[in-house]
């Protein structure tokens, strides 16, 4: 009788994965009975939010935006979420064999050094800013994104509406290996950064203390990320730490009731419309673009952008 084949170590699920899965599963329940119960709110409902910061939306105030649960819309997120973990395996190998080309060929030893962890995690973390920022304002990178950005609802299961397209934004931690921290570390510092996150999206959490508020992301700075409103669109990319919008320019505090979802609803639980809708779209764009260079900004350009319709399109 042959031995079992080892399976790849990437597919294996380390002892934080597999704590998660009941954590997510009794965290979910834990909110939706909390919030099991909360009636629906009006945009105009928050705090001590002054007549100034109220005009700063397009919405009207007395609109009613759902809280807690639906089940379709959970069901969607946690499709996803399957669906990124596969992808995730998928590109896995690839991901690891491009870390340890990059760490053979490091410019410094710095990530070698003792607690390599707790730095690796704030490098991470800045990392994640840099990335999560590009994704709001690259439209190819926008539709690997927006995935996480379609709920209407903000719950725990909106934390693992994850995309589907992984590759087109890993480059950006290339800095990890670059700078000498081993591809266990740097995975490491990614699975928490991640799972720090889980619990953010949240409305069951009011504000934290002062000092956490002005230190690290918290819920209410990121349900001011996930708002449609106009004064919070693009705002609080951090992830563990809000210190980077604040030194980049990009934070937003959360001063009245958010409405959640994207600018234009996409009005669907199809996972796979969910997944790809953007990306269908960039490509609808292309193909009426009137040159090179519109094509490519209907890539590369902004979010939202789309060309010009020209003459002969108009008379189609």
């Amino acid at each position: 009788m042959g031995r079992r084949r080892k399976k790849p170590a990437f597919l294996e699920l380390d002892a934080i994965d597999k704590a998660s899965i009941p954590l997510f599963v009794l965290t979910m329940l834990g909110e939706w009975w909390l919030l099991r119960d909360r009636p629906q709110r009006t945009l105009g409902d928050m705090y001590d939010a002054t007549p100034e910061q109220l005009s700063g939306t397009q919405l009207p105030t007395d609109a009613l935006l759902p809280i807690g649960y639906e089940r379709r819309d959970t069901v969607t997120s946690l499709t996803m979420l399957l669906g990124s973990v596969a992808a995730g395996f998928v590109f896995a190998g690839a991901f690891t064999k491009a870390d340890k080309w990059l760490f053979k060929h490091r410019v410094s030893n710095f990530g070698s050094r003792r607690g390599n962890l707790l730095t690796a995690m704030v490098l991470w973390d800045l990392l994640y800013y840099c990335e999560h920022r590009l994704m709001h304002e690259v439209r190819l990178f926008w539709a690997h994104h927006v995935t996480h950005h379609s709920s209407e609802r903000y719950n725990l299961s909106t934390a693992l509406r994850q995309p589907l397209s992984p590759f087109l934004v890993a480059w950006v931690f290339a800095p990890m290996p670059l700078l000498g921290y081993p591809t266990a570390t740097t995975r490491r510092a990614g699975q928490l950064n991640l799972l720090y996150q889980y619990w953010i999206h949240t409305e069951a959490v009011d504000r934290l203390p002062a000092l956490a508020e002005k230190v690290l992301n918290t819920p209410s700075h990121h349900r001011v990320h996930h708002g449609a409103n106009q004064q919070y669109l693009d705002k609080n990319y951090g992830g563990i730490l809000i210190v980077w919008d604040k030194l980049f320019g990009s934070f937003e505090p959360e001063v009245r009731r958010i409405k959640y979802g994207l600018t234009k609803n996409i009005h669907t639980f199809n996972p796979i419309k969910v997944g790809y809708h953007e990306f269908v779209d960039i490509a609808r764009d292309v193909r009426r673009s009137g040159s090179v260079r519109e094509g490519l900004r209907a890539i590369l350009g902004p979010p939202g952008w789309a060309p010009r319709r020209h003459p002969e399109q108009l008379a189609a």
